[in-house]
């Protein structure tokens, strides 16, 4: 089954998400596509992506990663958790420099289209860009904007939709 998790920052969404590809997968091992830019030197992201790192069984495998199509493609059998769709969206608009005026369409297509072949249990966390202002920014609009639309593409994909509200979950579409 193919399971997207959407939710706000801090809402839980990835701490859920863990919890429901571990019971999916076992008695197997788990990859985890980590999307996010390395630390470098913010101190503060550093630690959200270690606290990431100890929450993970040491079992399963970690491939950190812009390519999350390729990596779909690469092993459609193993149960995967891709954490989170919203970085893969912000290096695919970098690399296309859909910041100003480029298109991510090819690389939101190829998303897509590999979690619709994908085989074995899919769990996708994405921020759910809808629950607040609009961002002040042309950049951020656009993020936004972005996102919207391939949030909705994936959700169509999946199988089941949750969304994550202080930790809690509300189911948005169930297996048919």
């Amino acid at each position: 089954m193919r399971t997207l998790v959407l939710g706000g920052i801090r809402s839980g969404k990835s701490r859920w998400a863990e919890a429901v590809i571990a019971a999916a997968a076992q008695p197997d091992p788990v990859r985890y596509v980590a999307t996010g830019a390395s630390p470098g030197a913010d101190d503060e992201w550093a630690r959200r992506v270690a606290a990431h790192r100890r929450r993970r069984p040491s079992g399963w495998r970690t491939t950190e990663t812009t390519d999350v199509p390729g990596a779909l493609r690469d092993d459609p059998a193993t149960a995967t958790l891709v954490d989170d769709v919203g970085g893969w969206l912000t290096a695919e608009m970098d690399r296309c420099d859909a910041w100003h005026g480029g298109s991510v369409a090819a690389g939101a297509d190829a998303l897509v289209a590999a979690v619709a072949e994908f085989t074995a249990s899919l769990v996708l966390v994405s921020p759910e860009v809808g629950l607040t202002v609009v961002p002040a920014t042309a950049a951020g609009r656009r993020f936004a904007d972005e996102l919207g639309a391939l949030n909705q593409r994936l959700a169509a994909t999946c199988e089941r939709v949750v969304l994550i509200v202080a930790g809690q979950p509300i189911t948005v579409k169930e297996p048919s």
